[in-house]
């Protein structure tokens, strides 16, 4: 089911980023602000971590600050007063070989942990469709070396 929702939230992207003006200020709120967001991250973590699909991805990351890049990076996004201090999502993401499936893991284990959260499905999707469009910039093939 949860799955679907990204779906859904894919396609209401294009919408959404329409009117993200109007309502991305209201979204950092709804999302319980710099407080909110933090809980958000950290359960979503503690998720990524046990998910068989996507937890060896993250062997080798500094797990502290892989959780402050996502705090920053989802409070610009919702509209909060945050600066995003990490490198291009394209550059970072690159030669990973990040697929879909991976990509798609994560977003539903961030769904997840907004349900554990209370978060309403209209807020979730709402977040969801601001970093849908992200997966251009971190899906690619394996770099052959």
């Amino acid at each position: 089911m949860k799955i679907y929702s990204y779906i859904l939230a894919i396609l209401l992207s294009v919408n959404t980023a329409v009117h993200a003006q109007s309502g991305t200020a209201s979204l950092y709120q709804d999302l319980g602000s710099e407080a909110g967001i933090s809980k958000i991250v950290d359960e979503s973590i503690i998720i990524f971590l046990q998910d068989a699909r996507i937890k060896d991805s993250f062997k080798e990351t500094n797990i502290p600050r892989l959780a402050q890049l996502l705090k920053e990076q989802f409070c610009v996004i919702s509209g909060g007063p945050c600066k995003y201090s990490g490198d291009d999502m394209k550059v970072v993401h690159q030669g990973l070989g990040i697929n879909a499936a991976q990509f798609y893991a994560l977003a539903e284990d961030v769904q997840i942990a907004m349900d554990k959260l209370g978060i309403s499905s209209a807020t979730q999707n709402r977040l969801m469709a601001l970093l849908a469009p992200m997966k251009r910039d971190i899906v690619f093939p394996k770099s052959k070396t």
